[in-house]
């Protein structure tokens, strides 16, 4: 069993973004501001694209927490993406509390007042994932079990075609 301990650094967290929602100048800002190791970026055409293997894979490989943060509501360029990937996260929490881990470690964010909206969410979200303590990154199911197949490691999805 690999525990390790929490106190007051900040969990490993990984954000799945929208290219749709934040562009390079807001990335910039987002990396100024949410500075360290502790945060992993993953870029994606869509919020939408985002799947359930993907997300339980950024838990196997040591997240913490998972944000998504998706465009506004009925703006999105691909009609439902953001509300597909309220669903998948919403998936993602379910099976978390069924293996024992507790839900609250995934949150879905909705770009509304711009980067800096989006930034005190995810610190509100870290202090709430920090207040959960850390996590046994032993037990979750492999994707295969959850119905998707083994997928390559989130990072390697950061610049999608």
């Amino acid at each position: 069993m690999m525990t390790r301990k929490m106190d007051d650094q900040t969990p490993k967290m990984y954000v799945f973004y929208c290219a749709n929602s934040v562009g390079p100048e807001e990335l910039v800002h987002f990396h100024d501001r949410l500075q360290g190791d502790s945060f992993k970026e993953v870029r994606l055409p869509c919020s939408g694209k985002v799947n359930i293997p993907y997300l339980v894979k950024a838990f196997e490989a040591g997240a913490d927490g998972v944000v998504i943060v998706t465009c506004k509501q009925d703006e999105c360029r691909r009609i439902e993406g953001n509300m597909r990937a309220q669903k998948r996260a919403q998936a993602v929490d379910s099976l978390l509390e069924e293996v024992g881990l507790g839900s609250g470690r995934i949150a879905v964010i909705q770009m509304t007042d711009g980067v800096d909206q989006i930034i005190e969410d995810i610190e509100g979200f870290c202090a709430k994932v920090r207040m959960l303590g850390p996590r046994d990154h032993a037990s979750l199911p492999h994707p295969s079990a959850i119905g998707g197949s083994p997928v390559a490691s989130p990072r390697h999805q950061e610049n999608p075609s």
